[in-house]
């Protein structure tokens, strides 16, 4: 037997396969959406909340991958919750540049609560003109992405950051839980203080992944790196100044852990942290600077970044892609006769002496109440999407999603390694768990949570489907 001739045969053969197989590009961009015009309200919180400067830079940054066969684009835009009728204007924009499908599109906020509305159509002239802003800076960073095509490789990996993620819903020691806004008793409490003498024990867990996309050029250069991470965000900003958190302040060191040329792209996008934050419960952690602990926490997930981008052992030129989006009608949640009765009754009180003796919050969630009751729609309908890219899935969910639903979906997911990112694709309000709505608190009030107590096994169900779905597809 002629063994050169085989080996050569056999070489050839394997040559030609790869060659049948289309190589993977990237292209990743960057685009400065910080706002020109004050003074901005920055609607994270319950009072009103301006800001006159920026602190710190905002972006949207995009990630373009094409495998010859799919083309996708995945962003991460420096904002509380864009809208989804924002989200969707800007996809539009760039899918006339692009070509790339809408439904190809995931775009997701980092849910930083020192950046600008952007959803201001009418009102005050700085914050129409924000709206225009972001809405072009989306469609600008996926068409920059799309441009900047090339060659590239991909693999992904996850490495644990447990400290700086905490539950912030608590079982409270016995006479210490206080009044709801509705004027009864919550099992459970959101950010109940750090006083031991209060405290029981968190109602939930924590998820301490890291995951990352790691996309290096044909020269193995690092190209972009798509991270994601369960924690709400981190505050401590300069008061009335603009800031986008530690997700920016990641992507801002995270080239000097690649060594990376000025072209590399890093985003950090947000996890299932609806009921995770920065705060450590029962603890006395000793006082910051404005900014400060948003650098600390960013450099800590930017070093679990580093390492689990060291566990890659083989970046893939041939990443299989895919990309599916469901719309899923969900029903909205209204009041019961004694609620509406009840909330009319607070919103009825005027004098200022009997409006202090009120719970907390109680007129604010009262009007929330009453506008739930007289919404015309029965319905709301929202976008879910998962991505494949290799072995890594991707899920997308359009709600400040709890901690529990991402666990699960990891740990029933047929992929390998499965990233669960939140405020994809608009913003709908909290999404806990059905048990964690036996318990009350902040997250599962009607008014901060909108649909059905159901939802997160309905949209569960349906993001499993479609991730065996990609799983199964040649």
């Amino acid at each position: 037997m002629n063994y050169k001739l085989l080996t050569c045969l056999l070489l050839l053969a394997v040559a030609a396969s790869a060659a049948d197989k289309p190589a993977l590009r990237a292209g990743a961009a960057a685009v400065d959406i910080t706002p020109r015009e004050f003074p901005l309200n920055m609607p994270g919180g319950f009072s009103a909340n301006m800001a006159t400067n920026a602190h710190d830079p905002l972006h949207a940054r995009a990630l373009v991958l094409d495998d010859g066969t799919t083309k996708l684009a995945m962003v991460v835009v420096d904002n509380l919750g864009a809208s989804p009728e924002l989200i969707e204007e800007a996809k539009e924009l760039a899918t006339q540049r692009t070509k790339i499908p809408r439904e190809r599109m995931l775009v997701a906020s980092t849910h930083t609560h020192s950046a600008p509305s952007s959803n201001t159509k009418t009102g005050p002239a700085p914050a129409v003109a924000y709206r225009q802003v972001i809405l072009n800076g989306i469609a600008e960073a996926i068409v920059r992405a799309d441009a900047a095509l090339r060659s590239a490789s991909v693999g992904a990996a996850v490495h644990p950051l447990p400290d700086e993620v905490f539950n912030r819903r608590w079982f409270l020691k016995p006479g210490q839980m206080p009044l709801n806004p509705y004027g009864n008793l919550d099992t459970v409490k959101m950010n109940p203080g750090t006083s031991p003498d209060v405290l029981d024990r968190p109602a939930g867990p924590t998820d301490p992944a890291v995951t990352i996309i790691s996309v290096q050029d044909a020269r193995r250069r690092p190209l972009a790196l798509f991270a994601n991470y369960s924690l709400h965000y981190v505050g401590g900003m300069p008061p009335a100044q603009v800031s986008s958190d530690y997700f920016g302040e990641f992507a801002r060191v995270m080239p000097s852990r690649f060594r990376a040329d000025m072209n590399f792209v890093a985003m950090l996008s947000n996890g299932t942290s609806g009921d995770i934050n920065n705060i450590p419960f029962g603890v006395n952690r000793p006082p910051r600077e404005p900014f400060e602990q948003i650098r600390l926490v960013a450099a800590k997930t930017a070093d679990a970044a580093w390492h689990a981008a060291r566990k890659i052992e083989v970046y893939q030129p041939n990443a299989r892609l895919g990309m599916v989006q469901r719309e899923v009608t969900l029903k909205y949640r209204r009041p019961t006769a004694e609620q509406l009765a009840a909330a009319r009754k607070v919103v009825a009180v005027k004098d200022p002496a009997e409006k202090e003796k009120l719970p907390r919050l109680a007129e604010n969630y009262a009007r929330s109440t009453i506008a739930a009751a007289e919404r015309q729609e029965e319905t709301l309908t929202v976008k879910l999407q998962v991505v494949r890219i290799g072995d890594l899935g991707v899920c997308a969910i359009p709600f400040e999603t709890f901690v529990e639903i991402g666990l699960e979906l990891k740990q029933r997911s047929p992929f390998p390694l499965t990233m669960v990112i939140g405020l994809a694709n608009g913003r709908h309000g909290y999404l806990p768990t059905p048990e964690q709505h036996k318990l009350g608190g902040y997250e599962t009030w009607l008014g901060t949570n909108i649909v059905q107590e159901d939802t997160s096994v309905i949209l569960t169900k349906h993001l499993l489907e479609m991730l065996a779905e990609l799983h199964r597809a040649k």
